[in-house]
């Protein structure tokens, strides 16, 4: 191809693709570059003949040399060789002003081995794996262990290189200060019979310490470097024996190490988990982990960065609910999802923030792990987790089968979590790691997209279902009080409900005893019939009968909060009021219960107004009842 400017320069590049498949030698250009000289354009005659020709040079000029490897000069020949370092070969050593060392990566001119025997650089050239591999160790410096690529090679992992080299050297002169010991005398130890030298390795511990505090600052994968190249230095330290060690926490190089090589360890699986990392530099990493020769009280952490990328095969499969048992088969091998804790848990946080709750779950389901007690607060929130994608329903069922609940473990406030959460349809937007995490006061709370809040009736038979086995959410007066707030008013109204007939109130004492008198482990299935003409007052006698079925147990206390929900509907106080007639001694003592909390309740308090009034009446009743 040939292409003219107005400048009269002409730059003619080779278009002969067949040579590229071929050995070419160095010294072939690719380009050239041809100035051509002021001439009038009428000077030049020009036949037909030439001007039938694919290609006509019209006139030229000397060629501009841009800058270029010594084996692509144009001006001095190249002589290719695979390994020759003794001495130059050829005319290989003569250069031109632009010629550059393709080891050093910097002008011929100033290359100090440019000629040296045993090394050579004049013989270098791109077409010989010896010499690739002397320029990647040239220009990688302190990264050739991590078997990164030039490519791979930015300005931060550059800067990574210099930090850590600078590291070495200053840590190699702190540990030769370590080993030197001090005398006693310097610490202040009076111990005339006691020849010796204290040996504190603080100083090594802190100086390690604070360098990969400085890592934090860093660049993602120049960060990992540094703390893995960090590792490699410190844990090669020992502990000179038959000394004295000072009896401070980091004052031995053994329990120093151990500390600071599990926080590399924790720093970097974090990295490969939530930072964007290739599968090859993970794979880099993991490589240049193995190859640290950890000593005895180094060897549990051997395997500690075993992390998987996020595109492995199985872990992928499981993800996207194509693999439910965790293990596959590989060429006869069977792979299992196998993570160690803290990968669990970083992965869980991960997926929390990135609003994948459904892989989440089927994540949790099939992993194993090195310790089940870690991981065991996870497997707890996976009912949580079923509510922000929006499965209500699923989560019920999964906070309280009929084996083994997990609903039994609840606290009063994660009751009220999950029935606010079923109730609204919102939840607290924050990656949690613990159930007692869940209940945070400052978090607002913001609609789960997708979600349905749970119907009135399933929302009492999950709090019923709850009750029955949780006896620390069956004793408290709250969790009561909020579930009889819910049924006393429907839809948040304060409008009262209607009166139900005295037949069906009558009627309403045997099938609510039928419901809640079932063996533990059962459904709460609340029959249609009941719900057909009175629907909302039969979810309040419900309730309003587990109510009574409590107060026959066991003193409720405050119960004023509690009755004080029945405020739009004393008619379903007053059938309580009658349902407790049948054991008259509870009910005496719980009209004293009563009295003793309206007694003792603030005279300016509202709130139990109306309870004041009929306090009395239902005592009296009590009293007829048991005459």
């Amino acid at each position: 191809m040939c292409t003219t400017g107005d400048n009269g320069v002409i730059i003619i590049l080779s278009d002969d693709e067949e040579d590229e498949e071929h050995d070419v030698s160095c010294s072939e250009a690719s380009v050239v570059i041809v100035e051509v000289e002021d001439i009038k354009k009428n000077d030049v005659a020009i036949s037909q003949a030439a001007l039938d020709e694919d290609l006509v040079v019209t006139f030229s000029r000397r060629a501009e040399v841009l800058p270029h490897a010594r084996y692509d000069c144009a001006i001095h020949p190249f002589t290719a060789t695979d390994c020759e370092v003794g001495s130059p070969v050829a005319s290989n050593q003569l250069i031109c002003d632009q010629c550059f060392c393709y080891i050093c990566d910097k002008l011929a001119s100033v290359c100090v081995l440019w000629v040296q025997s045993g090394v050579c650089h004049c013989n270098s050239h791109k077409r010989s794996d010896f010499w690739n591999s002397q320029r990647s160790t040239g220009l990688l410096g302190g990264l050739k262990p991590f078997n990164l690529t030039l490519s791979e090679i930015d300005g931060h992992l550059r800067h990574a290189e210099t930090l850590l080299q600078r590291f070495k050297q200053e840590l190699a002169a702190r540990f030769a200060t370590f080993l030197k010991g001090r005398m006693f005398q310097e610490y202040g130890f009076n111990l005339p019979n006691q020849p010796g030298f204290v040996f504190d390795y603080t100083q090594v511990y802190e100086f390690v310490s604070s360098f990969l505090k400085h890592t934090d600052n860093q660049n993602g994968r120049a960060a990992a470097i540094l703390r893995l190249g960090a590792a490699e230095q410190f844990t090669r330290h020992y502990q000179s024996s038959g000394v004295y060690v000072l009896p401070l926490p980091m004052a031995n190089a053994y329990k120093a190490k151990v500390v600071l090589l599990q926080r590399v360890v924790a720093s970097v699986q974090r990295q490969m988990v939530m930072d964007d990392f290739t599968s090859d530099f993970i794979q880099k990493l993991q490589e240049f982990y193995k190859n640290i020769i950890l000593p005895a009280e180094l060897k549990s952490m051997k395997n500690s960065l075993c992390v998987r990328p996020w595109d492995d095969v199985l872990l992928v499969s499981v993800l996207k609910g194509q693999n439910v048992s965790g293990v596959r088969k590989d060429k006869g091998k069977k792979d299992v999802l196998l993570e160690q804790s803290p990968v669990v848990q970083l992965r869980t946080e991960l997926l929390q923030r990135q609003h994948r709750y459904r892989e989440l779950c089927r994540y949790l389901r099939v992993v194993q792990t090195d310790d089940p007690k870690l991981v065991q607060p996870l497997h707890d929130l996976m009912p949580y987790f079923m509510c922000m994608d929006g499965g209500f329903i699923s989560a019920c069922h999964s906070l309280v089968p009929s084996v083994n609940p997990p609903a039994s473990s609840f606290t009063p406030l994660i009751f009220l979590f999950y029935l606010r959460i079923f109730e609204t349809a919102m939840a607290p937007k924050r990656a949690v790691g613990h159930m007692t995490e869940l209940c945070h006061p400052d978090v607002p709370w913001e609609p789960i997209k997708g979600a349905v809040a749970l119907k009135r009736a399933e929302l009492v038979k999950f709090a019923l279902r709850v009750q029955r086995c949780c006896s620390a959410v069956y004793a408290d007066s709250q969790c009561w009080h909020r579930l009889l707030t819910l049924v006393n008013s429907p839809c948040g109204s304060v409008t009262a409900l209607q009166a139900p007939s005295p037949q069906f109130l009558h009627e309403a004492k045997d099938v609510v005893i039928s419901i809640l008198l079932k063996p533990p482990g059962t459904n709460i299935q609340i029959p249609r019939f009941f719900q057909e003409v009175y629907p909302d007052q039969a979810l309040l006698l419900l309730a309003t009968g587990a109510l009574g079925l409590r107060i026959l147990s066991a003193a409720l206390t405050p119960a004023l909060p509690v009755l004080n929900a029945f405020q739009e509907n004393q008619w379903a106080l007053w059938w309580l009021w009658e349902s407790l007639s049948s054991n008259v001694e509870r009910l005496n003592s719980f009209s004293q219960e009563l009295t003793q909390e309206v007694d003792n309740a603030t005279g300016g308090d509202s709130s139990f107004s109306f309870l004041r009034a009929i306090i009395l009446t239902l005592s009296s009743s009590a009293r007829n009842w048991d005459q």
